[in-house]
């Protein structure tokens, strides 16, 4: 962003126009998403727009953003809340709560932590793999924050190569994931299952 909104009014406009863009990728897609458009739907002068986002690009890697945060926090909410058999149940609600959102939240199937889709199951354009991180990939970044996460949390005692094992484990997830949906519009559950089955495997390996 620009600048960051510093008053209530701002926050207000700001949060109207991430709202607007995530409605209108799933109708007209990135390709046919335009700032006017975010601006006129979202009540706000273009001029405001432009305060706050240089293009449709930073809007929506903002939207991105906000999408991981969301992700995160309602993660680490039902973490909190639910009693879990350590942290293979931890990946399952994970995979739970990332399917929910594909299926449930606006824009989530187009973009949901950067990488822009054609369709919810890809493939993804191009020059859209550092969205969230001009240096990192997407997965690199949501990697980093699920394993923050979960020794925070469930207190696991992690080996040397915890974060590359994040990075393959987060990667195969949205490959697999990725072919769920292109399988089925809501996610094939089949394939959901063999993605939750692969990763607690794969991890079981670092987190014993």
């Amino acid at each position: 962003m620009r600048r960051r909104p510093a008053q209530r009014r701002s926050q207000e406009r700001v949060e109207r126009m991430l709202d607007e863009c995530a409605r209108l990728l799933d109708e007209v897609g990135y390709e046919g998403l335009t700032t006017k458009e975010v601006a006129r739907r979202a009540e706000v002068p273009i001029g405001t727009f432009y305060q706050f986002f240089s293009d449709k690009q930073a809007l929506v890697r903002a939207l991105a953003l906000r999408n991981l945060d969301a992700f995160l926090d309602r993660v680490a909410t039902r973490l909190a809340a639910e009693p879990l058999s350590g942290w293979a149940g931890a990946v399952d609600l994970g995979i739970d709560e990332f399917v929910r959102m594909k299926r449930t939240t606006p824009g989530f199937g187009v973009v949901d932590f950067g990488e822009v889709l054609a369709a919810p199951g890809g493939p993804a354009l191009p020059g859209t793999q550092r969205m969230l991180d001009e240096a990192l990939e997407n997965n690199v970044v949501v990697a980093d924050r699920l394993r923050t996460l979960m020794v925070d949390l469930l207190g696991v005692r992690p080996d040397d190569g915890l974060a590359r094992a994040f990075v393959v484990a987060v990667e195969a997830a949205d490959a697999v994931l990725k072919l769920a949906f292109r399988a089925h519009p809501d996610g094939d559950p089949d394939l959901i299952a063999e993605c939750k089955r692969l990763v607690r495997r794969y991890l079981s390996g670092h987190l014993g």
